[in-house]
């Protein structure tokens, strides 16, 4: 754009073409490809809007006050968390949003080993989930947000066992890694890495906050990073959270196991053991009241920790008041021999947190640093001197000077005589000034971009109050559409807009270049107190990246991720398919803003539903579940692929089987034929094996369309209201041939839980189950059933469960069968009381199992369970075990962790009038889909009960 129109009245409308924008990149460019920084963690540069609807705390006059507070303080703070939901959200709140400071937190796992009260996800569809919810949680926060690669394997009681299943190095590499990038001058944790901390996992983190604040400054540790261009970084204190316990006579509670350790505390930094329990060196006062809020920092954070909803289902906000929380200081390093006291105001007691502090980065420089940072900070205390929260564009002038200032000083700095590492410090702490500058200028004019996919265009007379027609959700390569991009400016300020770019997941940039009616360039468009519209035809390339998460791991068995990319360490979630971008001219200054190109469609009770787009392949396949076995005795066996379209209109093609040698299918190539968007269809073959032995076979669909063959699916996770994720996986089925025999005829109610595959994995054994619902269970239609088999924590799932689950009982009674799998909380619903007391469970999947009473029909019967079925399981032995019951239960089996009691909780079976009840917390919702031959044949047993004359 080379000239300016001022635009007055309604908006402009302007029709561009797409170019592909090649060349050399830019100077930013090549020092993001540098620090290897894609996912911006460095929080260097503006970021895109995700949604739409953002938090009122984050727009206009509210958000300017809070960036003109961190415009003036170069503060900073990082905090090392095990898992989401693990944050103490009120003092990340009361430093960013109180305090000013640039705060980001690092979140080992991303929960994949937690419940789900939401959704049907577990294990990595899980952590998906759960990442979404922190980064929602994090919107409250006003923190940035990055990841190690381990993965949430369930409870784990011990830091040893932790590390055993992570390794050290490799925690302590995501650990250094985002300090390096995010140079904090603080480093706190909610753990201390000592057996106060809950569970191994805390353990390992609050060990790594300890160990990282020496690790992240010493260039012989992890040389690769410095060789990719990140430079080492020390920050200057470290602190972890106080306990909430108080030491005893008895020592010290281990939460993980239930017993008391003896009172000794260790300090990772100085190597060092003491009995004294740790004492506050600062105190967050998180109840304090905040004007800008509305409400205390506490109450703001929990706002934002009830949208982490899998977990516990949501929560309140609790009564304002006092809510002090304590933090003890494990190390410090402060310049010009500077000492915090014993008790301190702050975490930044003792550093010179003023922009000036700035030029501590490079002491030796007189010339120019000092002075013109602290220009800028006067600039900024102007801003902060007419600022009115009705008149917010008051401060644009000094924010416009503040922002033409910083760029200066940054130029200065680059061509400056310093030293790299001064060059890089220094220029790090810039540039997140930069940004928040930006920020600050589009808060105070009211500067807002929507970036969206076109729908079909609406007329008639309500057609000015939509916000647009529904439109596809997901592209595939090659696809044309339309975006439409609104940038508005609220004030009357005159602003130029200068370019309109759109970013590929990829990399490649999408110039928009305008089109005149006369040939040549179109003029630079002004704003001004208006809004102005580009619509814009777009393709994606033929080899468009698909959306999937940068993080991957062949099985669950392997406890943490592979990130292919080393650029997307530590990131939350692979880069948006499109971006826009809008860069505007305000008086010389150039001010960017960016949004994820939206999607939307309507929901009933949501409303208009916001999301980014994605990109997926054209056509999508599964088997579900990925794993089962096949019984030794099976003849032929059922196996569904599932073909899904993302194709924009019909699609037709075929879908195979690939089989192991000997095998063969019926039929042995099926036509699939789908009329639109979103269409799915089931194709059943029926799979006969060749000899089959005690061993692993795999097979895979392949669906065939226009010339391209498609061996893979996803799964979109979530639930309303949080943004989707999809979930790939390859299109196989890991089947095992098992010994397992099942009473023939069985009759399966099955009434879903939380989520798990437990039903589809019945097919495996030949049953096939009806899907009951809590109107079944309610009026007593269940005489029909050999077996009602309840779902993990059905009774969370479905609130009406306990007040029918005399149902239940009378159907048991009657000659059923019924199977209770593992619940947790106030539970108590059997024929004869039982206690969850405090949820015992079993985590170390290889703990020995002992069989108690080897001629219980659950244990003998059509299958002989011996210790070796208790081979191979995943993740852990189970959860929820019962701590009492009555003596009409009996426990036919024990197992335990080391060093734990002997729990007999894990499987429960008594007699009920005709028919009997079975309480069963093994971990089988978790064995079942990974195909564990032992966990088949004993629910077979259990399936079997009723059909056993010994049980009866």
């Amino acid at each position: 754009m080379t000239s300016m129109r001022v635009v007055a009245g309604l908006a402009a409308v302007s029709v561009m073409a797409l170019v592909v924008a090649g060349g050399v990149l830019s100077c930013q460019e090549l020092r993001d490809a540098a620090r290897q920084d894609k996912a911006n963690l460095a929080a260097e540069q503006v970021r895109s809007a995700v949604g739409v609807r953002g938090i009122a705390a984050n727009e206009g006059s509210t958000a300017l006050w809070q960036s003109l507070v961190k415009l003036r303080t170069r503060a900073s703070l990082m905090m090392i968390v095990a898992h989401p939901d693990d944050e103490d959200g009120g003092m990340l709140t009361y430093e960013a949003r109180g305090q000013g400071a640039h705060v980001a937190m690092l979140t080992l796992t991303r929960g994949e080993g937690g419940q789900n009260l939401m959704s049907a996800d577990f294990d990595d569809a899980l952590g998906l989930v759960r990442t979404q919810e922190l980064l929602a949680a994090g919107r409250y926060m006003g923190i940035d947000q990055m990841w190690g690669t381990q993965v949430d394997f369930g409870f784990s009681k011990t830091k040893e066992e932790a590390f055993e299943n992570w390794g050290h190095d490799r925690v302590l590499y995501d650990a250094v890694r985002a300090v390096r990038l995010y140079r904090p001058l603080v480093v706190t944790a909610v753990f201390l890495g000592g057996i106060t901390d809950g569970h191994g996992q805390h353990q390992v983190s609050g060990e790594m906050a300890q160990e990282v604040f020496d690790a992240a400054g010493d260039p012989k540790v992890f040389p690769d990073q410095i060789a990719a261009g990140l430079m080492p970084w020390s920050p200057l204190k470290v602190y972890g959270r106080v306990p909430f316990f108080s030491v005893t006579s008895k020592g010290m509670y281990d939460y993980a196991t239930g017993k008391y350790a003896p009172a000794r505390f260790y300090n990772y930094v100085t190597k060092e053991w003491t009995t004294e329990s740790p004492k506050a060196n600062v105190t967050v006062p998180e109840g304090d009241y905040s004007p800008v809020l509305g409400m205390t920092y506490l109450q703001f954070a929990r706002m934002g920790l009830g949208l982490q909803k899998s977990q516990n289902g949501g929560m309140g906000i609790p009564a304002a008041g006092r809510f002090d929380v304590g933090y003890h200081r494990y190390g410090a390093r402060l310049q010009d021999g500077a000492q915090p006291g014993e008790e301190e105001k702050g975490f930044f007691d003792g550093v010179d947190t003023s922009l000036v502090g700035m030029s501590s980065l490079a002491p030796g420089e007189t010339s120019f640093l000092k002075q013109d940072l602290a220009k800028i900070d006067g600039l900024v205390g102007q801003a902060v001197g007419v600022y009115k929260i009705a008149a917010p564009e008051k401060t644009a002038p000094f924010l416009r000077d503040g922002l033409r200032a910083t760029d200066e000083l940054i130029a200065k700095v680059e061509a400056s005589g310093l030293t790299a590492r001064e060059k890089y410090d220094l220029l790090h702490e810039l540039r997140v000034k930069r940004m928040q500058f930006n920020d600050a200028i589009v808060q105070a004019l009211g500067i807002s971009l929507r970036a969206q996919v076109t729908g079909k265009a609406e007329t008639g007379p309500f057609a000015r109050f939509s916000d647009g027609a529904e439109t596809f959700v997901t592209a595939v390569p090659g696809q044309s559409f339309g975006v439409k991009t609104l940038v508005a400016n609220g004030s009357k300020v005159k602003l130029v807009e200068k370019d309109v770019t759109l970013v590929s997941s990829s990399g490649q940039t999408y110039q928009m270049t305008p089109i005149a009616t006369d040939g040549k360039d179109a003029p630079d468009v002004t704003i001004q107190n208006d809004a102005h519209e580009n619509l814009f035809q777009v393709k994606l390339p033929e080899d468009a990246k698909v959306t999937r998460p940068p993080f991957t791991r062949p099985g669950i068995e392997q406890a943490y991720y592979d990130v292919a990319d080393p650029a997307m360490r530590n990131a939350s979630l692979p880069l948006p398919a499109l971006t826009a971008w809008v860069t505007l001219d305000y008086d010389g200054v150039e001010v960017k803003l960016g949004q994820e190109v939206q999607t939307l469609h309507r929901v009933t009770g949501l409303g208009t539903v916001y999301e980014p787009l994605v990109v997926a392949p054209a056509i999508s396949v599964a088997v579900s579940p990925s794993a089962g076995v096949v019984p030794l005795t099976e003849k032929t066996l059922m196996v569904t692929a599932k073909v899904k379209s993302n194709v924009k209109g019909a699609a037709t093609g075929t879908v195979k089987l690939e089989l192991p040698a000997g095998w063969t299918a019926a039929p042995e190539t099926a036509e699939f034929s789908l009329g639109k968007d979103g269409d799915s269809v089931d194709v059943p073959f029926v799979v006969t094996p060749g000899k089959m032995a005690e061993t692993a076979y795999t097979m895979t669909a392949v669906a065939s369309y226009e010339g391209k063959e498609y061996r893979e699916g996803y799964k979109t996770v979530g639930y309303a209201g949080l943004l989707p994720a999809n979930l790939y996986r390859p299109a196989t089925y890991r089947a095992r041939g098992a010994d397992v025999k099942v009473a023939p005829g069985l009759k399966v109610g099955y009434l879903p839980g939380t989520g798990d595959e437990v039903q589809a994995s019945l097919e495996n054994l030949g049953v096939h189950s009806t899907t009951l619902t809590m109107g079944d269970i309610a009026g007593g239609r269940l005489s029909g059933y050999d077996v009602v088999v309840l779902g993990v924590r059905a009774y969370a799932a479905h609130p009406g469960l306990a007040a029918a689950n005399g149902q239940l009982l009378q159907y048991a009674k009657n000659g059923g069968v019924v199977i209770v799998q593992y619940n947790l909380g106030n539970f108590d619903y059997g024929p004869y009381s039982y206690s969850l007391g405090s949820a015992e469970k079993v985590v170390d999947e290889k703990a020995p199992v002992r069989l108690l009473v080897p001629e219980s029909p659950v244990l003998s019967w059509p299958n002989r369970i011996t210790e070796r079925d208790f081979d191979g399981w995943v993740e852990e032995r189970g959860h929820g075990f019962m701590e009492t019951w009555d003596l009409q239960y009996v426990a036919p089996l024990e197992t335990h962790d080391p060093g734990q009691d002997p729990q007999r909780g894990g499987l429960l079976v008594a007699k009920t009038g005709k028919g009997a009840y079975v309480y069963v917390a093994l971990a089988l919702y978790r064995e079942l889909p990974e195909g564990v031959p032992g966990a088949y044949r004993l629910f077979a047993n259990l399936l079997s009960l009723g059909k056993d004359a010994v049980a009866k």
